[in-house]
Order: structure tokens, then sequence, then C-alpha cells
């Protein structure tokens, strides 16, 4: 099955919220249970849950983050993805020098969603509200949803995997 990883600095925002957006993306098309998704942080304390803000954003959308906690990026939980997307460009640089193996799987979000290069912002560098941030998140997820389906495949593909492209995307 395709699997797509989203990571951000603590997983605690950003790529929780991201996750679930896809998941119910993949959930509207029935194509849920035939995707791995997730979610890890580049630097990040293992076991906290969302931030208070992220879980009312996530509610907005009809989506439940209660039992989310945070994990940190590994080597171990990288082999396990086709597609890592990261928000920054500062993940990107970071993970593609300390995985180097994983380096052709790890993409900035909004190179595969926009074909633009930008980082998604984070609540501590950025006046964006988080719910500003949670919409725009939202947005990218929804209009890249083929873009991120299709790279996903083709990477799983290349790796030696199979998957049917006419489930999702």
């Amino acid at each position: 099955m395709p699997s797509v990883l989203f990571v951000c600095t603590a997983n605690r925002f950003r790529s929780p919220l991201a996750s679930a957006f896809f998941r119910d993306a993949l959930r509207s098309l029935r194509a849920d249970e035939t995707w791995e998704v997730d979610s890890a942080g580049a630097w990040t304390i293992p076991g906290l849950p969302v931030l208070p803000e992220v879980s009312l954003i996530a509610r907005k959308y009809g989506l439940d983050l209660a039992r989310h906690r945070s994990k940190p990026v590994t080597e171990a939980l990288l082999s396990n993805f086709d597609l890592i997307l990261v928000m920054e460009t500062g993940h990107l640089e970071a993970l593609q020098n300390e995985f180097p193996s994983h380096s052709g799987r790890i993409y900035l979000l909004s190179q595969v969603t926009e074909g633009r290069v930008y980082s998604v912002p984070d609540l501590i560098h950025s006046a964006e509200s988080m719910m500003e941030v949670g919409g725009n998140l939202h947005d990218l997820i929804r209009s890249g949803f083929e873009n991120i389906c299709a790279l996903a495949i083709r990477l799983r593909e290349a790796r030696g995997g199979s998957s049917n492209p006419d489930r999702a995307g």
C-alpha cells in the first residue's frame, strides 16, 4: 500500500493536521484503508499531544486529533514510507543530510502540491494565526491531493512495491 509521512518540527501542529487532512481526503474516496499515512517531528519530544488550538482547528474540519502523540523522525520510521513531505526548507535539508539513503523520497510539501518552493509557517516563526496556517494547510492538501497520491505511487513502484493507482488519485 502506498504511504505518506508528513513531517514538521515538533509533530504537534502542522504535520498532524496535514496527515489528518490527507487521511480525510482519502476517506472521501473510500481509499483510506489502502494507504498508510502518519506524521512525525524533526526535533520533538515523544508522547506529547497536539496543541489545544490544533484540536480546535481539526474539529472545525470534522476531525479528531485527541489520540495523536508526537513522535520523532527515525531511520526506521522513514524506511516505512514511500513519500516523506516536510513543511520547511530547513526540515528538507536536515533530513536529507541526516538520512541520505532516504533523500530521494523527501520533498517539500509546497513543491509537490503547488510546484513552488516555500515553507509552511510555524506558529513561532510567523505572525499568521494558527487558524490561518491550518486553513492554508487544508487548502494545500486538497488542491495538491492528486499530486501527492501520484508521487507516492510512483515512489512506491520505484521501491519495488505495487499499488493500484485507480484507488486514490
